[in-house]
This record gives C-alpha cells, structure tokens and sequence, in this order.
C-alpha cells in the first residue's frame, strides 16, 4: 500500500499542474505579481474551510504559535512568491528553455540545501535517486526545447532565482510544520498553509497597491478564472505541505517531479505528440530515478 507523503505528493504534483495551467491563462490579463496575488487571495475561502473542517472532525483547537513557525512561516511566505514571479516571468521570455533546465535542479539544491541547514540525511540509493531524476528531467527539457546553445543569459538567472526559492520555502515549510511537535501532520501542515497564505496575501496586495493599485481591480474582474486557480492551489498546497510534514522535502520534490510524466503523457496520448528519441531516454531516466527513490531508505 502507498505511504501517504506518496499520495499527497502525487495529489500535489497533479494539482500543480493544472493551477499552472490557469495561472498562466491569466497573465494575459494581469502582470505576473497580479497573477502570484490570485492563487493566495482566492485560496483564502478554501483553506479557511479545510482547517475548519479538520479541526471540527479531529477535535482540535488552535495551538500556541511558536516563535519557529511563525518566522519560518513568513520567510517561506516571501520566498514563496519570489519564487513564483519568476517562473511566471519565465513563461514570456523566448529563451525560456534554459531557465525551465535550471529549474530542473531544484531537486538536488533541495537535497544539499537540506543537508547543510536542516541536517536532513539521505541514504546513497536516494542521492542516485536524486541524481538520476535530475538527468532525466534535463534530457527531456532540452530535447523539448531543441539544442541550449546558450547557457547563461537573463532566463537561467531566472530559472536558478525560483529553484533556489522554491528549495528554501518547501525546507521551511517542514521546519514549521513540524514545530508543533504532533503526530497529526494534515493538521499541522493546513495550519501552516492557512498561515502562510494569509501573509502571501497581504504581501502580495501590498506589494501590487504600490506598484499598479488599478490591477487589483482587474484581478476581481477575472473572479471565473480566479477562483479556478484559488481552489487548485489550495489542493496542491496542501499536499505539498503535508508530504513534507510526513517526509524529507527532497524526497517530496523529487517524487513530484512525476508531474512532468503526466504532462508528456497528456501530450503523447490526446494531442498525438510523437516524443524524440531523447524525449524516450529522458522519460525512462526519470522513471528509473522515481524507483529507486520508492526502494530507499
């Protein structure tokens, strides 16, 4: 049977996938923070309920915020965004593929990253693991994207900026959740998620009133689409948060990466897209990587 920090980073993975696939339906309308705004802004209903729910069914009050969640829950709140402006920002570039290969290596900054701060150990099987996920994941952007000739321009700043990022917030995410010291990580991890989208929240709108306070306007024109990418956020992020409350956030990253399977299969199966050969090799890396993650300790 699948261990649940499997299931809820398969959850995630799949969700992220498609409230990416709605965010980036907006920035045709609205600029890549107005965009970052929706996803925290229109999520605030979901989780609200969520964690009310959980408490009501589990018999919960809220605990005592401890000094290391609420600072690591802000600090993985800012980076949160930071991260998530430069991928949007990373969609318009034309030269978007060398920072979409970067990215890629989020897994393994995860990994080390985790190491050094956190003293989160891994066993060799999962660092090969790790290794070879990230080849994979390599292989098949680059064979999507036709030769990267050119390694380093504004997109790979771009790319390193969010993976770097989106690294340090899902380590802090755990240290947060975990902070209560309970054994009811979906609580825990809603708490937490609940947290941090309120402070996205006023960040975002602060942030967006000082830049261009007309667009807020244009973000509640778009309620449909909005509300779509709200509701999907939540749902991933709570299967974010609660995979890593349950395991090591490389781990979780490295297992979601079995989204970007889902998405070639999407293209390969309903829109007749012939993979290359590389595309193939890069696919059965990967693969090859997600198992020997499942069969390490």
């Amino acid at each position: 049977m699948l261990e649940s920090w499997i299931f809820w980073s398969l959850l995630a993975a799949t969700m992220q996938s498609v409230r990416t696939a709605g965010q980036k339906y907006l920035t045709a309308d609205v600029s890549p923070l107005g965009a970052t705004l929706v996803r925290y802004l229109f999520g605030l209903p979901f989780i609200a309920m969520y964690l009310g729910w959980l408490m009501i069914d589990r018999g919960h009050a809220l605990p005592t915020l401890n000094a290391t969640f609420l600072v690591y829950g802000i600090a993985a709140g800012f980076l949160q965004i930071i991260a998530t402006v430069l991928l949007i920002r990373l969609f318009a570039l034309r030269n978007f593929a060398v920072g979409s290969c970067y990215i890629r290596t989020e897994v393994l900054i995860t990994a080390i990253l985790g190491l050094v701060l956190f003293a989160e150990l891994i066993s060799m099987l999962g660092w090969l693991a790790i290794v070879t996920c990230v080849v994979g994941l390599v292989l098949i952007t680059i064979a999507k994207s036709g030769k990267i000739s050119d390694l380093w321009n504004l997109s790979a700043i771009y790319g390193i900026g969010a993976g770097l990022a989106f690294s340090l917030t899902s380590l802090l995410i755990r240290q947060a959740s975990l902070s209560f010291g309970t054994d009811d990580a979906m609580f825990t991890a809603a708490l937490t998620l609940a947290y941090m989208i309120v402070v996205q929240t006023i960040m975002c709108l602060a942030m967006l009133a000082y830049v261009n306070a007309l667009e807020i306007l244009t973000v509640f024109k778009r309620w449909r689409p909005s509300v779509f990418v709200g509701f999907t956020s939540v749902i991933g992020s709570a299967g974010w948060f609660t995979a890593f409350t349950l395991e090591r956030a490389a781990y979780v990253k490295t297992l979601g990466q079995i989204e970007f399977l889902l998405t070639l299969a999407i293209s390969i199966i309903y829109f007749k897209e012939k993979p290359s050969r590389m595309e193939w090799v890069g696919m059965v890396i990967l693969v090859l990587g997600v198992v020997l993650l499942l069969l390490s300790p």
